[in-house]
């Protein structure tokens, strides 16, 4: 499935370990999770990719994580002691986690760190993160076929360029099939707040919108559109079994391949920080895992849409783009490059919202 991931991480390279030394002696990793760990979510992929670490090379690992760690000095902490403990890779999987990381790294030169979703790297810390936007586009042209008012609403962390991302190619999925679609952007400053989770979901629908998307941690807002008797986009994992009824579909992020390999690397000398920046395509995202009440039709045609971006025949971010304050971001025709992506700013025509600031 990741035919394309490995050359990507082998060939961003600047710097490389020698062999794990302790021949007899399990490798060390640890992973720190942001959440507390539960059925679906974010920290739900990562804990399956640990396991599928530990799964891919049994008594020649020995791995562990620490759950629900605040970002900021609480970060560095268990990041630090899990470098002093002998945790020889250790993965940051949350986006405040990069400077704790690259803080402890300096100090622990022989350790081999993996920030992902961050994009700093060093010597011994390398970089990975997924096009999770690619997912929001498909999810949006779902969205569309589903909904009956042609409003959506969105529950959002924080502004950052991932998380506008998502929000504006999910936008401009409706919009392909439904150009007078309307999404409207409620931001938390948080990503994990069960309680302002379902809070702003309810507020979206109350304000007309019939299906729900979101970026945060948990399944506050599957939970409280299953309540209401609208829709929703799981996000991260698939999340039927909190809202059967509810789940449109499911935007997963699949982890387990990048992280055996970065494994392996460590195991077998040949880590080498780098930057890895995977999709549809190098299997890091999908779609799927459809509710009971979406048709074959709408299936078929997100399904077919998903093989139009793995081979690049369909790039989301494709002009004309306009921005919601009437500014145009992209001409026709023209497709945006990784940079502007990365450094995304903006709401496109369609989302009733700012960036919150």
């Amino acid at each position: 499935m990741y035919k394309n991931l490995a050359a990507i991480a082998m060939a961003a390279s600047c710097f490389a370990f020698p062999t794990h030394a302790q021949k007899n002696e399990p490798l060390k990793v640890g992973f720190v999770y942001v959440a507390p760990l539960a059925d679906a979510g974010w920290v739900r992929q990562h804990e399956e990719a640990r396991q599928a670490v530990q799964a891919a090379f049994g008594d020649r690992v020995k791995t562990s994580f620490v759950e629900n760690v605040a970002e900021g000095p609480d970060a560095e902490r268990v990041i630090r002691d899990l470098a002093q403990t002998g945790h020889k890779l250790i993965f940051t999987p949350s986006f405040g986690y990069m400077e704790p990381t690259l803080k402890v790294a300096k100090d622990f030169p022989g350790v081999r760190f993996e920030s992902i979703t961050g994009y700093k790297t060093a010597a011994n810390v390398a970089t990975a993160n997924a096009r999770y936007y690619e997912g929001r586009y498909l999810s949006g042209i779902a969205a569309a076929r589903m909904s009956k008012s042609g409003m959506a609403g969105y529950v959002a962390g924080f502004p950052i360029p991932e998380v506008l991302q998502g929000i504006n190619a999910f936008t401009l999925g409706m919009r392909s099939v439904n150009p007078k679609a309307q999404v409207k952007v409620v931001w938390l400053n948080a990503w994990f707040d069960p309680g302002k989770e379902r809070e702003a979901a309810m507020a979206l629908m109350d304000q007309g919108a019939d299906v729900l998307a979101f970026h945060t941690a948990t399944t506050a807002v599957m939970a409280a559109a299953q309540e209401r008797g609208k829709l929703a986009i799981a996000y991260h994992s698939d999340m039927r079994k909190v809202a059967p009824d509810a789940q449109v579909l499911a935007v997963t992020h699949q982890w387990g391949d990048y992280y055996t390999q970065r494994t392996r690397a460590v195991l077998d000398g040949s880590w080498k920080p780098g930057q890895v920046w995977g999709g549809v395509r190098e299997g890091m995202i999908r779609v799927g895992w459809f509710g009971s009440k979406v048709p074959k039709t709408v299936q078929e045609e997100v399904l077919a849409r998903q093989k139009d971006i793995a081979s690049g025949k369909l790039k989301p971010f494709t002009g004309p783009i306009v921005d919601n304050e009437g500014r145009v971001v992209l001409a026709k025709g023209q497709a945006m490059t990784d940079a502007q992506i990365l450094d995304m700013k903006f709401l496109v025509s369609g989302v009733q919202g700012k960036v919150a600031q």
